[in-house]
């Protein structure tokens, strides 16, 4: 059995209205806290590629959302506006500190918007490969686009959930990692099987296809509302590093690419032949330009 402790991660709960899974990766006493965000469908295991090298020089935390991972809904909302506030109280009463935020897809909207209207606990953002508005003109990918037509439609986005849970948890963790990867077969066998292990622990919990389906409506919806999602954008006042695969099929790179010309003081990286999850393809790479950027924003120490 393969779990976030093969990876140096150790598992906690914290009681906010329900219990919270979160997973501590350790650190230097002396390093900047980081706390890392996953995005839909999601959890802890999306980071524990990249969560080791960052701990080299950061004390580093992963947080399961809302209805993923290893946080039962418990009849929480699971909305991006829930998870937002839940993230917001994960922040001031676990971690007790200003963070540094990365989050990825979901998570990384979810983290802009923490530190747009919640900036006192936030001194840096990291978005990798966020969910961002669609730049007019551009296609999106057809099966993308097929699939989350299948999750808006209530009762359609129940069965096609249901139909997908009917093959093995490997061929589901095969699945996604050929969605959110351009080369799937890079990522380590220690972690599909990890993947495989959460799946089962998921399929005892009920509720949690509710809970998928009201997320991924959120995040199209939140999205789709262009206006707000760059006032939010326009609120920020920490550093920001955006980051994109140019070959991500869920956020097309044109919609990173108007958002780094609208925020040209924001730094932006876009790794070639890479998809959506460049923490789980590239950690490596991912971890050497977070850090170097923590650097020159003064970050590499800790706020208190």
């Amino acid at each position: 059995m393969t779990t976030v402790a093969h990876f140096g991660g150790t598992s906690h709960h914290a009681d906010l209205d329900g219990p919270v899974h979160w997973v501590d990766f350790g650190g230097p006493e002396d390093g900047p806290r980081v706390v890392l965000v996953h995005g839909l469908g999601g959890s802890h295991l999306n980071w524990v590629l990249l969560a080791p090298l960052l701990a080299q020089r950061a004390r580093v935390t992963a947080v399961d959302l809302a209805g993923h991972g290893l946080t039962n809904p418990e009849g929480r909302e699971t909305t991006v506006q829930a998870n937002t506030r839940l993230l917001g109280r994960f922040l001031r009463e676990v971690v007790r500190e200003p963070v540094i935020l990365v989050g990825n897809s979901m998570g990384g909207l979810i983290s802009l918007f923490q530190t747009a209207y919640d900036p006192e606990l936030v001194r840096g953002l990291v978005l990798v490969d966020p969910a961002l508005p669609m730049v007019l003109g551009t296609r999106p990918d057809p099966t993308m686009l097929g699939t989350f037509f299948m999750y808006s439609v209530p009762g359609l986005g129940e069965r096609f959930l249901a139909k997908s849970k009917t093959v093995p948890a490997r061929r589901q963790v095969e699945r996604l990692l050929e969605l959110v990867c351009v080369d799937p077969s890079g990522i380590p066998e220690e972690l599909k099987q990890a993947s495989e292990h959460l799946i089962g622990e998921r399929a005892k919990v009920e509720g949690l296809d509710k809970a998928f389906l009201a997320a991924a409506r959120s995040v199209v919806f939140t999205s789709s509302k262009r206006g707000a999602y760059y006032a939010a954008m326009a609120k920020v006042r920490v550093p920001v590093f955006l980051m994109s695969g140019d070959k991500d099929r869920l956020v097309n790179v044109a919609a990173a690419r108007y958002v780094a010309r609208r925020y040209p003081h924001w730094r932006y990286d876009e790794f070639a032949n890479i998809g959506h999850v460049p923490q789980m393809e590239i950690p490596e790479v991912v971890s050497e330009r977070v850090l170097a950027w923590m650097d020159a924003n003064r970050l590499s120490t800790s706020a208190s």
